[in-house]
């Protein structure tokens, strides 16, 4: 395991906890060269499951976007590393509960929307508006009062 500090290939793992839900081990590592500590996580990967775009093409599920985007939305927001990592997981592990091959792409989208509602709202307007990609301020208007109401914005 590379730090993310220095990029030194040698470090040492602190302690082991299983995740939320036992299904991922959270390791607490330390850096041999610079000392410095950081966290890493193991998770279950289900192989073969592919999203489902809405245009009908087909592609490998890949976590690495679903994380790209959800730290595009969260960025300079007062939304803790590991809290973004916990939601991550919490999603992957909904989508990996609610389909067995096939992913459609919407649902990825919502699935992270619902999250984002509950952790921080200007992330959650943040990625709603390149997800629902909103044509005009009237449209992004009544997400945010949808909001305001305590509703889900549509």
């Amino acid at each position: 395991m590379y730090c993310p500090r220095c990029n030194h290939e040698d470090t040492k793992v602190l302690e082991t906890r299983l995740g939320k839900g036992n299904h991922s081990i959270r390791r607490r590592r330390e850096c041999l060269a610079c000392s410095h500590r950081f966290s890493t996580m193991e998770e279950i990967v289900r192989e073969g499951l592919v999203v489902v775009k809405r245009n009908g093409a087909r592609e490998d599920f890949d976590i690495t976007k679903i994380a790209s985007g959800i730290r595009k939305a969260t960025d300079k927001r007062p939304v803790e590393v590991e809290r973004i990592n916990l939601l991550i997981s919490e999603i992957v592990e909904g989508l990996q509960r609610k389909f067995e091959d096939e992913v459609p792409s919407s649902a990825i989208g919502e699935e992270i929307m619902t999250h984002l509602q509950s952790v921080d709202q200007i992330a959650y307007v943040r990625f709603a508006s390149v997800y629902r990609e909103f044509r005009d301020i009237d449209e992004l208007a009544k997400a945010i009062d949808q909001l305001r109401k305590g509703g889900k914005a549509k």
